[in-house]
This record gives C-alpha cells, structure tokens and sequence, in this order.
C-alpha cells in the first residue's frame, strides 16, 4: 500500500525522490546552520547573558555599598551632632562658670572697697576728732590763761565761755 501512496503522490505531481532530497538537504542546511549559526549565535546569546549577570551583580554590588555608605554618612552625622551638642553644653558650662567668677569677684571688690571706704571714714572721723580736742584743749589753756589774766566777774566769766563756745561751733 505504500508503494500504492507512492505512485498516487506521484500521479499528482510530486516525486517522492524531491521530497526526499528535499528532507536530506533541509537535515544537512539544519546541521550546517547548527554548527556555523546556532553554535555562535547561542555562543554570543550566552558571553551576552554572562555579561548581563555580570552587570547585575556589579550593579547589586554597588548598591550595596552606596546602601553602606549611606549608612556610615548617617553614623558620622549623628555623631557630628552628638559632638556638636557636647560642645555646646561644654561652653554653656564654661560661660556660666565665667559668669560665676567674675561676679564672685566683682562681690570681692565691692566688699573690699565698702571696707576701705568705711577705713577711710573711721580714718578721717579720728583724725577730725583729735583735731577737734587739740583745739578743745588749745582754746581750753587760752581761756584758762584769760582768765587767769583778768579778774572777771562771774557774769564777764560766762560772757567769755560763751563766745569762746562760739569761737570752737565757727571753727569746726
């Protein structure tokens, strides 16, 4: 019966001998193409996917490290403001201790110029006071001697204390 299917496909116009050689060409241009075409297509089809994992884990790798970076450069600022805020409160610290100090010592200079100034009252109230009775004394013997020069009645006696009373108010 095939040979029957050969001689019907022949009454048709197509020789199995065509087909044939058809077939044995189409499995040698296969072959051909699978050693000069396919082989270096599939060649460069995987050096390109090569490449391309290649450049995705470059690319992952690199992420990875900006990611690092990222985290070092968040690390560094936080601890440039931690450094920042010490430093801060350290100067707070140290202008309230300044500020301490010299009012301590502005208080210090007060005081001791309230004390000298009180030294130099007593000083100046002394010295009026013993000037005072010098010249107590003084016009004392001078109306001591007054009197013993004249003879005065009582009444001259208190005329005389008087202006001399007087005479020691105008002085002073």
């Amino acid at each position: 019966m095939a040979v029957s299917n050969m001689f019907v496909l022949g009454a048709a116009g197509i020789n199995g001998g065509d087909i044939l050689f058809q077939l044995v060409m189409f499995l040698i241009l296969l072959a051909l193409l699978q050693k000069f075409a396919f082989g270096p297509v599939m060649g460069i089809m995987k050096k390109r996917e090569e490449h391309i994992a290649g450049e995705i884990d470059e690319a992952e790798k690199q992420n990875e490290e900006a990611k690092k970076l990222v985290e070092e450069q968040r690390e560094i600022l936080k601890q440039s403001r931690q450094e920042v805020q010490v430093m801060m409160e350290n100067a707070r610290k140290s202008a309230e201790d300044k500020k301490e100090e010299i009012v301590a010592a502005a208080r210090e200079e007060s005081e001791r110029l309230k004390a000298a100034a009180k030294q130099e009252i007593e000083q100046q109230k002394d010295q009026a006071v013993a000037a005072l009775r010098e010249q107590v004394a003084s016009l004392s013997v001078l109306i001591a001697s007054k009197v013993i020069e004249k003879e005065l009645s009582e009444q001259d006696q208190e005329k005389l204390i008087h202006e001399y009373i007087q005479e020691v108010g105008d002085v002073r």
